[in-house]
């Protein structure tokens, strides 16, 4: 696989994609043969899930809320980076806006939702 730089911008993306996390704008994806993928992803209600295979990194752009990553909660808000291991249950709520870093790159077949996990706190 030759390595070649990708140029995209988010106001030239389509409509978002409605998926487990909310509306996602996938920027850099597997399609494009790299090692890691970019997805811009405004979270209001993430249903619980994991990845076998994923890790991801996410960082909150703006809003806030709150994300259960295993058994712990955290609160979000602007400048907050989260690492979620592959294997790691994780859902939110709130309303705010993240940048995450797909490692390898997001598969749809690596997303598990979990319906007996209890969903994330609402966001005080």
């Amino acid at each position: 696989m030759s390595q070649k730089v990708i140029v995209r911008r988010l106001a030239d993306m389509e409509v978002p994609l409605a998926e487990t996390c909310g509306e996602s704008r996938r920027l850099i994806t597997a399609a494009d043969e790299t090692v890691a993928g970019l997805h811009v992803v405004h979270i209001v209600d993430a249903l619980p899930h994991y990845h076998d295979h994923t890790a991801e990194i996410y960082y909150i752009l703006s809003g806030a809320g709150r994300m259960r990553v295993g058994d712990e909660v955290f609160e979000v808000e602007p400048g907050t980076a989260i690492y979620i291991p592959p294997g790691t249950v994780h859902a939110s709520k709130g309303d705010y806006v993240t940048v995450v870093v797909c490692v390898p790159p997001f598969d749809p077949d690596d997303q598990f939702v979990v319906e007996e996990v209890e969903e994330a706190p609402e966001s005080e």
